[in-house]
Order: structure tokens, then sequence, then C-alpha cells
């Protein structure tokens, strides 16, 4: 009688063992196996990152085996059971690996297919066909689309973390509880201490260190030494956390009205203002979408204030860039006067300040939140409805959506809901934020995403005229790894142009991130069909370096550029100033943030730039879900080309006191996880 061996592979995950009642079929091309019975109750097999082997034999040669079929019946209490991966050795000595990398939950029935990747043309038999369609309709019944905010990319229909399905929740929920997280972080940070005066002023810049010298590192500390400084204000344009607003300017706008009197102290050409500007030495920060947002009003005695500057800035001859004109609202006039280097110490040092803060404020709803979490939920939600665990798209792009939709869940449950942690230290809490997203979607556009274009339409390309901007030039060798990574997979397995469109698969998930993501907005430029590889492998590097590099390059310099309160005031709790002259340092203090509100801040900024535990970083794949030897060998050429670009900036940053890792491959998380 034919015997087959069968090997299972629990995972090592929380409570990943089982003490249930563990059933196994095969069913293959000639016949199936009757149902055997694995494990049982107190057996101890299937235990945390087991791996434990069976005898199936059976009666008759089943033929090639097409799928396996799992189930599992509680004894006692339920108990969730991962499992990794299923092995079969025929009696003919082959071998056939069934990935799964997935919690068994309930008493339903688990099928599972080969790891070989196959597009939907390539299943020619019935049980495979509609196997592979019984599971895209039983995903698309758990992964609800669903509007959180009207004009919103929409995102999933779950209202906690806990209705979320088990496959996509984080392993232990308490790693990623906001309230639970950032009252560690003010704890670590001894902090805790200034809480009770939440509305007490700080007396001055000084005093700010109480709660920053214990956890100071070489960024942040070095922030701390030189903010005051045009050139630490200008270099952050460039290598901050937001290092994606600064944009060349080509002609000085009207509702900006500087002259050449006016900055020509700052000019060191000889040349008129225009002529600076023709030149390309002059670059713009505009903060208009902040124009008419409501400022947070949750707490009646703390009036909060927001601004919309516009900010010029000038490449003088030693290539830095640096401030030159400030305005503080959209509207030139009397009462908004233009602000300049050669003002009041105090004057000009207010005018950056409230710059810094409006950037804080894009930078963490649209630069963060919209830009990179709820872009990678929307494809995150479209790849589980759409393609299928044996697409090979799916296998691409799974590790790049790992715990993405769960802390978007999290984040709308305690962080940016209504009173939720936002509303504590933020001066666009209060609804300001949606207000925010609303306003940033007309600029979410499929180009946008795209790294190297997005940076050549802002005129920001050129290595020889602005050689110190460290985000694009590691940007881009990120972007070119894993654009050839996805060109060497599309490869593998779309032969020419009319495989892709063929791909009913592939064009339902791209369709669905237009129509629920982008609400079928034509002007977002997002694609509704892909007709050709090269398309395809464009689209596939959007999808995994907005989940991995995009999100890391403005995430987890948080702590960095952020913890300094003066750097990057989260409110504001004065009016901007509407005159010149009558700027003083306790006006300027008086403005910025409560000792409360700066506790809040700080803890938020370092619980944000936190590494997952066990995180996945760029090129990491545990997760064997591609079983074919050749996704492996340009796994390995990935890998490869990753490592010679953390060798690259390694080499750069030495003995830089300013160095910029968070392109390195090597903090590049794989996923939106935090």
């Amino acid at each position: 009688m034919p015997s087959y061996t069968v090997t299972v592979a629990t995972g090592s995950q929380w409570f990943a063992g089982t003490d249930d009642y563990v059933y196994l079929s095969l069913e293959g091309a000639a016949g199936c196996s009757e149902r055997h019975l694995l494990d049982k109750p107190f057996y101890n097999d299937f235990e945390r990152g087991a791996v434990d082997s069976y005898d199936v034999t059976v009666e008759e040669d089943l033929g090639e085996i097409q799928l396996i079929k799992i189930e599992k019946r509680k004894y006692w209490y339920q108990d969730d059971w991962y499992l990794k991966y299923i092995t079969v050795k025929t009696p003919l000595g082959d071998y056939l690996e069934f990935p799964c990398y997935r919690w068994i939950t309930d008493e339903k029935e688990i099928v599972l297919r080969d790891g070989r990747a196959k597009l939907p043309r390539d299943d020619k038999t019935q049980i495979l066909k509609q196997h592979r369609r019984k599971e895209l309709e039983d995903r698309q019944k758990m992964y609800r689309w669903k509007e959180w905010h009207p004009g919103f990319p929409l995102s999933i229909d779950a209202h906690s973390h806990s209705e979320l399905p088990r496959d996509i929740q984080f392993d232990n929920e308490k790693g990623i509880d906001f309230i639970l997280n950032y009252s560690k972080a003010m704890e670590n940070l001894y902090i805790n201490r200034f809480m009770h005066m939440f509305q007490s002023s700080w007396s001055d810049f000084a005093d700010f260190e109480k709660i920053f010298v214990r956890i100071s590192n070489t960024i942040s500390e070095y922030v701390m030494q030189h903010w005051k400084e045009d050139f630490m204000f200008g270099y952050q344009f460039l290598n901050g956390c937001n290092p994606v607003l600064i944009r060349r300017c080509t002609e000085i706008p009207k509702k900006f009205p500087v002259t050449t009197a006016m900055v020509e102290c700052s000019l060191e050409r000889n040349l008129t203002l225009e002529e600076e500007v023709k030149q390309g030495n002059v670059f713009i920060v505009d903060y208009e979408l902040l124009d008419g947002v409501d400022a947070n009003k949750t707490d009646p005695c703390t009036i909060q204030y927001l601004a919309a500057p516009i900010c010029l800035l000038y490449k003088n001859l030693e290539n830095k860039i640096l401030p030159i004109a400030i305005q503080l609202g959209q509207k030139p006039g009397p009462e908004n006067p233009i602000f300049l280097p050669s003002d009041a110490m105090y004057d000009w040092l207010l005018a950056k300040i409230w710059v810094r803060s409006s950037d804080f404020h894009i930078h963490q709803t649209v630069t963060h939140l919209l830009r990179t979490h709820l872009v990678s939920e929307v494809f995150s939600i479209a790849m589980f409805r759409q393609l299928p665990a044996v697409h090979p798209l799916f296998k691409l792009l799974v590790p790049h959506m790992r715990f993405t939709i769960a802390i978007n869940t999290k984040a709308r449950e305690q962080l940016i809901c209504e009173c939720g942690l936002f509303d504590k230290a933020n001066a666009t809490g209060g609804g300001g934020h949606v207000q925010m997203v609303q306003k940033a979607m007309k600029d979410l556009t499929y180009s946008s995403l795209c790294f190297p274009e997005e940076i050549k339409a802002k005129g920001m390309d050129s290595q020889e005229d602005i050689p110190y901007y460290y985000y694009r030039d590691d940007g881009i060798k990120v972007w070119e790894a894993v654009k050839s990574f996805a060109e060497d997979v599309i490869r593998i397995y779309y032969e020419n142009d009319e495989v892709v469109c063929e791909d009913v698969e592939l064009q339902a998930f791209v369709k669905d991130i237009y129509v629920y993501g982008m609400r079928g907005v034509k002007a977002s430029g997002f694609p509704k069909m892909i007709k050709t590889r090269e398309k395809l492998a464009e689209y596939l590097t959007v999808v995994m370096f907005t989940t991995s590099a995009q999100h890391a390059a403005v995430n987890f310099g948080q702590y960095d550029w952020c913890s300094w309160i003066p750097n990057a005031p989260p409110t504001m709790r004065c009016p901007p100033p509407t005159e010149k002259g009558t700027v003083t340092i306790e006006q300027i203090v008086e403005s910025l943030p409560d000792r409360g509100r700066s506790c809040w801040h700080l803890g938020a900024v370092w619980a944000l730039s936190q590494f997952q535990d066990n995180e996945l970083f760029l090129g990491m794949y545990p997760d064997e879900h591609f079983v074919e030897k050749p996704v492996k060998e340009a796994m390995a050429k990935f890998r490869k080309n990753l490592d010679e670009i953390v060798s690259t900036i390694t080499e750069r940053n030495k003995n830089k006191k300013l160095p910029y890792y968070y392109l390195s491959p090597d903090r590049i998380p794989n996923s939106v996880a935090v």
C-alpha cells in the first residue's frame, strides 16, 4: 500500500501550538485519501516551533497531489494554531511543499495548494479552478471596504483590532496598544513627573532639556545644539523626517511678494532674485494645505493655533540650503509681513519655529498617515480580496503587507479617532487632521508615488546642483533595487505583455485600488488596468517601495528630529505675529507647547520611532511562499543589491555629524507595521 510522509511545521508565534484534534486528507489527480488523525489532545505535537512527521498510508496511489485538507476540532477550548507549511514525500520519493503561514482558529476545513505559483490561466482542472475561486469569495467576505471619513481612501471594515481576520492581527495585541506604549514611553523617558503640570509653560529653551537629556542620541542632541541655525533649518527640508516638500522655485508666487531688495544680503552671486531663480538657486516650501484648517478646540483651557506659511530658500556658494524669507500666511498684506534673516533675532526665530510646526503637521497627517499608512492599507485590502495565495503576485507582495491593516485599525481605535491620543498634543487634533487628509487627496497621484518621477517633478533630481540630498540619492538606489527584483519575478511568470493583459486577478487587484483606494478619481492617474510587463514592474515597485522604504524614510526619524520640542512644536499657543519688532523670548516660550503636551509629544515620537519586535527588514523573507528555484535566485540577487546599498551608505556616513540612514535597507522594514 502506498505511503506518504507528511511533515507539519508549526510557527513560533505566540500561542502557536494546538491541543485539539487535527485531521489531514490528501487529494490527488487519481483520488482522495481518507481523513487521517494526526494529533489529539495531550500528544504534545504541534508545539510552538515544532516540526512533526507522520506516515499516511492509502490503499491506492493518489496520483499528483493537488490539495491538502487540514481540519482542527477543539477538544476543550478554542486553541489557535499557526501552521507554517506542510511537506509531502510521495511514494516515488518526490517532495511537495504546501505553504500555509496562517492561523487555524476555528473548526473550518483549511485547503492548501502546493507552493508552485500559478496564474489563473495555468489552472486546467476544475478542482483547482474551484479552489481558487472559493478562496477569493471567502476572502472578499472577510476583507470588506469601508469609508472611515468622506473623501478618505477606503479602509478595512472593522471597528477594532479584535474584529480583524486572525491572519492579519498582531501576534500580541499589547505590542501595539498605543495607550500602553505612550505610558511606557513616558516612563522610560522619565517624564511622568511633568504630566501634572499639563498646562504650565516652560521657563525658557533650556527648560526643555529637563525632558530631553536622559534620552538624547547623536542626531537629536545635534538638533538641540544647532536648531536655531539657518543651516539646520534648511538641512531638514532635504534630510529630516519630512524631506518631501521642498521644490525648486521657477517663479516667485504673487501671494509671496519677495523682492531682491528684501533678500539681497542673503544672495551671494551678485545677481537679482529673479536671476537666481532662473539659475535654479532658489527653492520654495508652501504649506497652503493648512490654510483654513481648524485648530484643536478639544481643550477649552488652551487655545491652539495653526498657520499656513510660505518659505523661500537659497542655495549659497557652499551648496547649503538656507532660508531667506518666510511669510506666515497665504495672503500678503501689512498684517502678514515677510520675515527675513536680517530682522531682529527673535522675529526671525519665531518665524522659523512656525514653519517647523507647520512642517510637523503636514508630515504627520499627509506625508506619514495618508501617503504611507492609508495608501498601504489600500494595497493590502486589494491584495487579499483579489489575489489568491497561489498567485505569484500575492507571494511577492504579502511580506510587504504584514500587520499594516492591524496597525491602522489600532490607530483608528485609539490614536486618530475622536478624543484619541492625537488630540492630546497636536494643534491639528479634534478634526483638523481629517480636513487635511481630505484636502491632500487631490495631490495623491500615481506619479507622486513613483519616487524618481516625483523627485524630478519637484526639480530636485540633479545631484550636481543639490549634492547633499541623501533622501533622494538613497531612495533612488532602493527604488531601482526593488524595481529590478520586481522585473526578475515578472519575467519568470509573464512571458509577454499578452499574459499580463489576460491575468484577470491582477486586473481586479489594480481596479480595486483605483475604485476603492483612489475613489475612482481619474485625475489621480492610477491605472484602471495594466497592459505591459514594464508598467506592471513600475506598479509593483510603487506598492513595495511605498510600504517599505517610503514609510521608513518618514517614520523612523521622528525621534531624531522632533524630540527637541522647539524644533517641531506639535502645537502653538499664541497666534502668529502680525508685525515685526515685537517678539520677545518670553513670547516664544509662551507660544510653544506646555509641559504636558510636550511630554505627550515626546512619548509619541519615541514610540513611533521604534522597530517592532522581531522586525523583518527589506529582503528578509523567512516565510517561504515561493518554492521555485528561479524566484529564490532572484531573491538572492535582490539581497546582494541591497547589501551593496547598505555598504555605500555606511561608508558615506562615516564621521558625519549628521548621518543619514533612514533609507539604508538594513533599517527599512518590509511593511508598515508601526
